[in-house]
């Protein structure tokens, strides 16, 4: 399809269709995003929409799309977020190539354009607090009053500023503000702060600097310093969009990208604001960034999503221009449905109840082949030990079945998957506790492969491991960190409130298969009936394997809530 039919394909969302009309008409020859992040914590899934929107639209159009961290606030960066910034990006698929840039590139080329923006008498120097210039800013209804200092002249504000750089005045006693316009409707164009002292080393700059820029004047004159094309952002920067304009017309730049907004992702059971998230963190409430509850894009991994999961989400819930929320379970459906076609078949029991085959010959094994998946025969098979004394899950038993339970109860048949049909004949109760400890069964060895050969069918087919050969591990089961959909819902109420104190449970008794010996950390699996799990990438280790699950098999929360 050529840039002159994308312009007229629906399926297009709003900003394509806006780069499509751009292309078409040769205003640009391809369009030139960019994803700016803050080095002042990890990505969360909010991140990865943007992430996948410009970097999505550069691949859609062999074009480029530029990494840029706007590190202009060295009191809250690190270095390590940097890293783990383009950890996250490279782990989603994208790849920026040459064009790696940080807002701390342009700090020269900033001050010098503020110095063109004073002796254009567009900048002063100002000296309220910042208390008296929430004053003098005024209200959404009433216009703002001018500072004192706002009629400096050129030669004594240029003197001013260049004496911020030098380290001449304290932390808070001078800013630089822009001279637009204290009556304005938009408060943004009220004289904002474009320049403040700061006396924090910087993670890349050192101890060059004491002055800083703000976000909104250094992210569009980076954008048109690297000529973007398009400069995307989440709609609370609409507002804003008046003063991007004015600082590139102001300073004639030769470039001038244009701003459009999208709705963000507001995602429930979750919250999405950095500065909270890293409440969590410090807090204790969950084990760091990349804790498998954390919608971080590094929980996220070590949970068991998969690149191509959160991407399909992505493409999804779609990109608009009216904030809207999307259901939880939307995100955990498609890691469901990427894992269901990747994810080979294992056989994990959980909460193991050991089951004696009384008429297997004592000391003796077999093995049975197994499918690494039932609907792709390419995927192979493997082996599987099988013993006299195997264990299956706790819950595939009860003593006084109701009718519609059809698995193993007393008298009653079923299947072992890929071994035998077997018979419960008696039952082990534990004196002390009343607990059923064992269960005898028989099987019959025309079933081999699980099939009768005189054609009679169980309705029942459980899962199971071999006693002598299976695996210990440990298994933690996550669900949502919060328990209401909207933990920020009630701002009379600490959002951490809300967390949701089932969010983990750790099992240390659990049994999987021998295939898994030797697993790599990251891999993940099907444990088959259970859900899909993740082989855990901090903690796991061959002597010691620990197994995250990702999600069920099914929506059981929705059930659940419903």
């Amino acid at each position: 399809m050529d840039n002159n039919d994308l312009s007229h394909d629906k399926s297009l969302d709003f900003i394509r269709q806006i780069i499509a009309e751009d292309l078409k008409n040769g205003k640009h020859t391809a369009p030139v995003t960019r994803f700016p992040p803050e080095p002042n914590g990890f990505l969360h899934i909010g991140h990865a929409k943007s992430i996948c929107l410009n970097f999505g639209i550069a691949q859609e159009n062999n074009s480029r799309c530029h990494l840029r961290f706007d590190d202009t606030n060295p009191s809250k960066e690190e270095a390590a977020y940097v890293e783990s910034i383009k950890t996250d990006v490279q782990w989603l698929g994208y790849d920026w190539g040459d064009d790696l840039f940080f807002a701390s590139d342009y700090f020269d080329k900033l001050y010098e354009y503020a110095i063109e923006l004073i002796r254009r008498d567009k900048a002063y120097v100002c000296r309220l607090t910042a208390e008296e210039m929430r004053e003098y800013r005024g209200t959404l209804t009433e216009a703002g009053k001018e500072s004192p200092y706002r009629n400096r002249s050129i030669e004594e504000n240029i003197e001013l500023f260049q004496g911020m750089k030098e380290g001449k005045f304290e932390t808070g006693s001078h800013v630089l503000r822009a001279k637009i316009d204290m009556a304005s409707p938009n408060l943004n164009m009220r004289d904002p702060v474009i320049y403040r002292i700061m006396k924090v080393d910087h993670h890349r700059t050192g101890s060059k600097w004491c002055i800083y820029p703000m976000y909104d004047y250094t992210h569009c004159l980076s954008d048109a310093m690297e000529k973007i094309t398009h400069s995307l952002c989440t709609l609370e920067f609409e507002d804003h969009r008046p003063l991007y304009d004015w600082f590139l017309d102001t300073l004639e730049t030769s470039s001038h990208p244009r701003q459009i907004e999208f709705a963000r992702l507001n995602l429930t059971y979750t919250v999405m604001s950095k500065r909270k998230i890293l409440q969590l963190v410090t807090g204790g409430y969950v084990t760091g960034w990349d804790d498998p509850r954390m919608l971080t894009i590094s929980g996220l991994r070590r949970r068991g999503y998969t690149p191509a999961s959160i991407r399909n989400f992505c493409s999804e819930i779609g990109v608009g221009k009216k904030e809207s929320w999307i259901d939880m379970g939307v995100l955990e459906n498609s890691a469901r449905n990427d894992l269901n076609e990747t994810a080979p078949r294992v056989m994990g029991v959980l909460d193991p109840l050991k089951v004696i085959i009384t008429n297997y010959p004592e000391d003796e094994s077999e093995e049975v082949e197994a499918k690494n998946h039932p609907q792709k025969p390419e995927m192979g098979t493997r082996r599987l030990p099988f013993s006299r004394e195997i264990y299956i899950e706790r819950t595939d038993f009860m003593e006084d079945p109701p009718k519609k339970f059809f698995r193993l109860g007393p008298g009653r048949e079923v299947r072992l998957r890929y071994a035998y049909f077997v018979t419960c004949v008696s039952v082990i109760k534990d004196e002390s506790t009343g607990l059923v400890s064992e269960i005898h069964c028989t099987y019959d060895p025309a079933t081999h492969g699980g099939n009768a050969p005189d054609g009679r069918k169980v309705k029942g087919t459980i899962h199971w491991v071999s006693a002598a050969h299976a695996l210990s591990c440990q298994v933690r089961l996550y669900d949502r960190l919060f328990a209401v959909e909207n933990p920020d819902a009630d701002k009379e109420v600490d959002f951490k409130e809300h967390l949701n104190t089932d969010s983990l449970t750790v099992l240390t008794n659990c049994l999987v298969e021998p295939s898994l010996a030797n697993t790599a950390p990251g891999t993940s699996v099907q444990f088959e009936r259970q859900g899909y799990f993740c082989v855990d990438t901090a903690d796991s280790k061959p002597e010691h394997l620990v197994f995250n699950r990702t999600v069920g098999l099914r929506d059981s929360w929705a059930k659940s809530q419903g």
